[in-house]
């Protein structure tokens, strides 16, 4: 699936199931939230952070609650990009062109990533 597909299909799952987008501020927020989830999963499975008896289920689940998550942000930002009218493909491959631009001798010349 393209990501311009995407777009597509969430905006379709919107207007038959949906009823309509939640506001850009309720989406913001609801993107916050998402990522926060992530970010837990991420704490605990790569950082010193311990596993919450109420986590057991992502710690359980390993994989799968992580891109549970992952897929939640993703759909989150989809929302946005399409209530907002941003081409996702567009600003995805002006993106790319830019860090390749700046970027492009950056990190393999960084002696801390050599190690």
């Amino acid at each position: 699936m393209t990501i311009k597909e995407a777009q597509k299909l969430v905006d379709e799952w919107i207007k038959e199931y949906g009823v309509r987008y939640f506001s850009e501020l309720t989406n913001m927020a609801v993107l916050t939230e998402e990522v926060g989830e992530l970010a837990r999963i991420m704490a605990r499975r790569y950082g010193e952070q311990s596993w919450k008896v109420t986590d057991r289920r992502a710690a359980d689940n390993g994989r799968e609650a992580m891109g549970e998550e992952m897929a939640d942000v993703l759909w989150v930002l989809i929302c946005l990009a399409n209530q907002t009218g941003v081409d996702l493909t567009h600003e995805f491959e002006k993106s790319m062109e830019k860090k390749t631009r700046r970027d492009h001798l950056r990190h393999i010349e960084n002696e801390k990533l050599l190690a």
